[in-house]
């Protein structure tokens, strides 16, 4: 077998073939963790001109680093670690990307076979190590000097298969598992060669929706006028096309459309052309004075409101269509009446052409009780000062164009809560498949390396911040200047308040609440960050902190302390307050 570049140690030819058919198959970033076994790949792809190296030292930030540059690009990325408990610190990244459908490609270096359970050094069982959290692993070929040829093509179509599955209709991990023998090292100065050899080509068209089910969905929106479009959270950033198509929808059916705010439909210049629906989470605590709707098109994840997610599971009779071009489902209740795994954009302008109604009376007073909610909940926070307040000035001061990461816990919350739909177009990220605290910060650095040119803003809280210092790291090492990350300090895990073991108080603060008590300052400067830190309610300071930062060219921490017990109280006085919402609007 003829090696792909001049070095005769067979571990290079092998992983120079499937770095080549990687980028052959689109492949431009990898993450890589250092380590001894996996350097043939490492070497390999460092050498590939195609192909951008980001170096992280800690595994779990590498990954979840990789996930946010998935998230934003829409492209696969991946990653490289050595064996043994380093592939394991991928998992939990392994996990998000599978339950939210990002596409990664995870290549672990590995013992050969003859050292597995064996009882040598760094060595654990990587054979389908994640088990169904992938949705494809494959223990590679052990490269040998004799090898026939169809070996070394086996590697570039197992580059080529595996590009395809991960960025696949249904988006997700592909775990390569890859067992080298010593020496790891080419055995002359590496000049690696990747032109020669053939890469295969996998292409994927899309799920056109067939006549019969255009019509019998258009038939269904012609028939009620009490309808809603809900858009769930979407992975990434979804299309232009998208979101315009659905917006259209809205816009010809005379429906509603409740957008969450990682759906794509909360902000962009869509929101002044159609029925973007933000408050829902408020008005939906107490009921309504409107009937329920009719009819329910959902798109994207189950949203991330709880209360609209209770009020489509309470009123049974809704007739809810589920579209989802993935074939995932996201039906905690069992209440969808019809999945239709077909395009989105596609089926939309379909229906749309078939529906043209102006919207209803029933439609405007949904519109009402969201405008009237919308008054109260503003005036509320420009008058009070809590968590929320901070929340709201820094969405509201992030440029057009820019980049908004969630935290998990109360940062999306308040987000889905608070946030009006606004006509900026600001592209909103967030790991909500398995919806852990783990990885926000090296996610959130992740979308701003994959475009550097758009501002980035985090919101996230004290213990997710915490969970995830050692990914500070990389926006020194990646050069990243447009991140600013706002920390809301408020002593604790703030969303154990919502709660009802927040009465128990002699246990509550030990086992849930779990504060820190650190001074955040000091990581700031270890890793190289501007730090300014908001105190007494100082709306002037936060303002004038975010504009520098999110105009500047310096990667900062905005710390943000408030005191989570208050912030909890005036969060539910003002949700009281709103209970006679629809009192005002009968």
């Amino acid at each position: 077998m003829s090696a792909v570049g001049g070095d005769p140690n067979p571990n290079f030819a092998f992983s120079e073939a499937m770095v080549a058919g990687l980028a052959d198959a689109g492949l431009e970033a990898v993450c890589i963790a250092p380590g001894s076994r996996s350097t043939p790949l490492a070497l390999a792809f460092d050498a590939h001109p195609g192909i951008e190296c980001f170096i992280h030292l800690d595994e779990r930030c590498a990954s979840f680093f990789a996930l946010g540059m998935a998230q934003a690009s829409g492209r696969p990325v991946a990653l490289v670690c050595t064996s043994g408990t380093a592939a394991l610190e991928f998992h939990a990244a392994v996990v998000e990307a599978k339950m939210a459908g990002v596409p990664m490609l995870v290549l672990t270096a590995d013992r050969p076979p003859e050292l597995r359970h064996s009882g040598a050094n760094q060595t654990i069982d990587q054979v389908k190590m994640y088990g169904d959290q992938v949705l494809w692993a494959v223990d590679a070929a052990l490269p040998e000097k004799d090898a026939p040829e169809v070996v070394l093509r086996n590697m570039r179509t197992l580059a080529a298969r595996s590009y395809a599955v991960a960025d696949g209709l249904r988006k997700g991990p592909v775990h390569v598992n890859f067992p080298f023998r010593k020496p790891l090292e080419p055995e002359a100065p590496y000049s690696p060669r990747f032109d020669q050899g053939q890469s295969s080509s996998i292409g994927r068209g899309v799920l056109v929706p067939t006549p019969e089910q255009v019509e019998e969905l258009a038939a269904i929106v012609s028939a009620h006028e009490r309808g809603w479009i809900v858009c769930g959270p979407w992975t990434g950033r979804p299309p232009c096309s998208l979101v315009d198509a659905i917006a259209e929808l809205g816009r010809s059916t005379g429906y509603p459309v409740f957008a969450d705010p990682l759906s794509g439909l909360r902000f962009g210049p869509h929101t002044g052309r159609s029925s973007i629906i933000g408050s829902y989470e408020s008005f939906l605590q107490h009921g309504t004075r409107f009937d329920a709707p009719e009819v329910v098109i959902r798109f994207g994840a189950m949203p991330t409101s709880k209360y609209l997610s209770e009020y489509l599971a309470r009123n049974w009779q809704i007739y809810q269509v589920h579209v989802r071009s993935d074939g995932v489902w996201a039906d905690d209740s069992h209440r969808v009446s019809c999945y239709l795994q077909v395009d989105e954009a596609e089926l939309c302008r379909q229906v749309a052409e078939r529906c043209q109604r102006e919207i209803g009376s029933w439609g405007v007073s949904v519109l009402t009780a969201d405008e009237s909610c919308r008054h109260r909940l503003d005036r509320f926070v420009r008058e009070n000062w809590f968590d929320v307040s901070a929340v709201a000035a820094a969405v509201s001061a992030l440029p057009v164009g820019g980049s908004l990461f969630l935290g998990n816990s109360l940062p999306v919350r308040h987000v889905d809560q608070f946030a009006r739909p606004d006509s900026r177009r600001i592209h909103v990220y967030g790991n909500r498949g398995a919806s852990g605290i783990d990885g926000v910060i090296s996610s959130a650095l992740g979308v701003a390396a994959a475009d550097r040119d758009r501002p980035m803003l985090l919101i996230v809280g004290d213990v997710s911040f915490y969970h995830d210092m050692n990914g500070l790291l990389a926006a020194d090492r990646q050069d990243l200047g447009n991140v600013t990350i706002l920390l809301l300090n408020n002593g604790g895990g703030g969303v154990f308040r919502r709660l009802p073991i927040a009465e128990d108080a002699t246990r509550f603060e030990a086992l849930f609440l779990t504060p820190s008590g650190l001074d955040f300052a000091p990581a700031a400067a270890m890793y190289g960050l501007d730090y300014s830190c908001i105190y007494d309610q100082d709306r002037v300071a936060l303002d004038e902190a975010l504009c520098a930062s999110l105009h500047g060219n310096r990667a900062t921490i905005i710390e943000v302390r408030t005191d989570g017990a208050r912030d909890e109280r005036l969060r539910r006085e003002l949700i009281h307050a709103l209970k006679d919402i629809q009192e005002d609007n009968s």
